[in-house]
């Protein structure tokens, strides 16, 4: 049979066509020999590769035959490099220009690009395809515009990195519900991304491991920059409050990046690893101990009045005012009573924490102090209501909860060093002044005080006053370093009730109407569309199984004790949904003990599915 073959040589330089008269039984490496053969051209052929434009896809295992892939006289093949230029906006808005591989799946290109920017823990970002701009549309015929002004042209050896605070540029992210992440099991050019093209690198998965200032400076960076516009694009809700808290952070690191303070963590103080050391000791020690033991028993409890409102899902209009009942904290639940004198009988429930997911209803400037306990039961989640009298007590039921939920008491090791951080977090939050501090001058703001809150927000208030309350919330955080600055920030992004959840539109078995399926870092969320709010939960951690029918596009997950669900993708292809799914599991299994080694193979079992 005869092939017709196109040759790509270098960019920039004219290709070659060739056709071959050859037999089936010949195989792909002894093609490409001949091919080689046939060009006479001094050229470094070794990146090069056998593409199939019809099939869409890559002839790379050489000792197949043509036979064996299919191969007919009919076929239009190319000889093109695996390795070609792609243009890459990264989260903070800079766009890069990299040599990265167009053969490999998408996880090895993603694991290729943050080797060369110094990102670790590659794994949680991905590629995806930017918004359709509905200008360049109507530009589309009237050729290649020189579009690329921000362009870093990099070398993937090189490791250069460049860190620019650019002016505030809109670019909304509609990932919600129109899906554009690309498949992490099949390469770009399978997924039709051509030489050249734009794709953005964002934080996928919402589940950052191991995050060390000594060591992440430039994931911290990126990471915050992906944080600060999805507040600023309000792609996530947040009160007044933390909008000001965020907009005051985010101008002292912009004072900071503009200043003479050097864009690394060399300023930020060591880690004392004799310290660190000494301390995950006690940890690992923690129970074996007879005195420690003894402490656990005698002194690891807390006790006060709280105010408690229970609503148990899904019904949802049961929710009555705040009661105050004397509370029992100890070892890994919570007792409450009628009141204190009740408190050697039979509690009136008994909430166990295990597993639990505590989060925060918190309004520093109106005195609330609030948590929400959502605890795992067979059919989903309980949701918990408590509500505390001050900082210090929510502080320390809130890391006292929160160590419960991992199944470690009050007596374990980290347990004061939590309270100091909540209590360090609710203070950058308070936007009063300290008594006797004078007024800000608000002159003295040399940037524009619009940037740092979302449209919403800056609507709200005049320049002046907006500017105002940025300064007033500027005297909690105004001490620190730039690295510490942007993971405050970070924290508090985590913090915030609706983090990380993806939304897709999907109809479970049984229904006959669309709902919202959220996918959080540990847990699935049906909501109603009609309301917004949601009718169960499920974690994670009590799943047994997953599968999908790819004939029908139908999800199946199976629970612990019996339950099962089943639901269709409407929004997007259910391999997306099964993606985002099975990444998340794989994340929960990293470990410090894997020595930095990526699962590959893993991944791809958890997250594979078969078209």
């Amino acid at each position: 049979m005869q092939l017709s073959i196109q040759v790509d040589q270098r960019e920039g330089d004219e290709g070659m066509k060739f056709k071959l008269r050859v037999k089936g039984d010949l195989h792909i490496g002894g093609l490409m020999l001949k091919l080689v053969e046939k060009i006479k051209a001094p050229q470094d052929w070794s990146d090069h590769a056998i593409w199939w434009e019809k099939k869409s896809c890559w002839l790379l295992k050489t000792h197949w035959t043509l036979d064996k892939y299919g191969v007919q006289a009919d076929a239009d093949l190319r000889y093109t490099p695996q390795h070609k230029p792609l243009c890459i906006q990264l989260p903070n808005m800079k766009t890069i220009k990299l040599p990265v591989s167009f053969s490999c799946v998408v996880f090895k290109t993603v694991a290729e690009i943050c080797k060369a920017l110094n990102i670790r823990r590659s794994e949680e970002l991905s590629l995806l395809k930017p918004p359709d701009d509905p200008k360049k549309k109507k530009k589309k015929d009237k050729g290649t515009e020189s579009a690329f002004d921000d362009i870093l042209n990099m070398d993937m050896a090189g490791g250069i990195y460049c860190y620019a605070f650019q002016s505030l540029r809109l670019c909304i992210l509609t990932e919600t519900l129109l899906c554009r992440w690309l498949d992490s099991s099949r390469s770009l050019m399978e997924q039709g991304i051509q030489e050249n093209d734009r794709l953005l690198l964002r934080f996928k998965y919402h589940s950052f491991f191991d995050l060390n200032p000594k060591y992440d400076a430039v994931r911290i960076t990126q990471l915050y920059e992906q944080a600060r516009w999805a507040i600023l694009l309000e792609e996530i809700d947040c009160t007044e409050e933390e909008m000001l808290m965020f907009a005051s952070l985010q101008y002292h690191i912009c004072k900071l990046t503009l200043s003479t303070e050097p864009l690394t963590n060399s300023s930020e103080p060591e880690i004392d690893e004799v310290e660190a050391a000494l301390s995950n000791l006690e940890s690992t020690l923690e129970g074996r101990n007879a005195d420690k033991i003894l402490y656990d028993k005698l002194y690891s409890a807390l006790f006060t009045y709280l105010f408690n409102s229970l609503l148990y899902r899904p019904k949802r209009l049961t929710l009555k005012p705040y009661k105050e009942y004397w509370f029992v904290f100890r070892d890994t639940t919570i007792s409450y009573y009628k009141n204190k004198e009740s408190a050697n009988k039979e509690p009136i429930e008994q909430l166990h924490l295990r597993g639990c997911e505590v989060i925060p209803d918190v309004n520093v400037t109106e005195k609330k102090f609030g948590l929400k306990l959502l605890l795992p039961t067979a059919d989903g989640m309980n949701e918990i209501y408590i509500r505390c009298d001050n900082e210090t007590q929510y502080s320390k039921w809130k890391a006292a909860c929160m160590l419960a939920s991992k199944g470690k008491t009050m007596a374990y090791s980290s347990y004061r060093t939590e309270v100091k951080k909540i209590q360090s977090f609710l203070q950058m939050k308070s936007l009063a002044p300290p008594p006797g501090q004078a007024a800000p001058d608000v002159e003295s703001m040399e940037m524009n005080a619009e940037c740092f809150v979302s449209p919403r927000y800056a609507k709200k208030y005049k320049t002046k006053q907006l500017t105002t309350r940025i300064l007033e919330a500027l005297h909690n955080i105004s001490q620190l370093s730039l690295m510490e600055a942007k993971m405050r920030f970070i924290q508090a992004w985590q913090s915030l009730p609706e983090f990380g959840i993806k939304y897709y539109i999907v109809r479970f078995r049984g229904s006959k109407k669309d709902e919202l399926l959220g996918i959080s870092y540990n847990k699935l969320i049906r909501i109603d569309m009609s309301t917004g709010l949601p009718v169960t939960t499920w974690r994670f951690s009590n799943m047994k199984q997953w599968n999908v029918n790819w004939e029908i596009k139908q999800v199946t997950i199976e629970f612990d004790q019996s339950v099962s669900i089943a639901f269709s993708c409407q929004s997007c292809d259910c391999k997306v949904v099964h993606e985002y799914i099975g990444g998340y599991i794989f994340l929960s299994t990293r470990s410090k003990d894997q020595n930095e080694t990526l699962r590959e193979e893993l991944f791809h079992k958890l997250t594979g599915g078969q078209d």
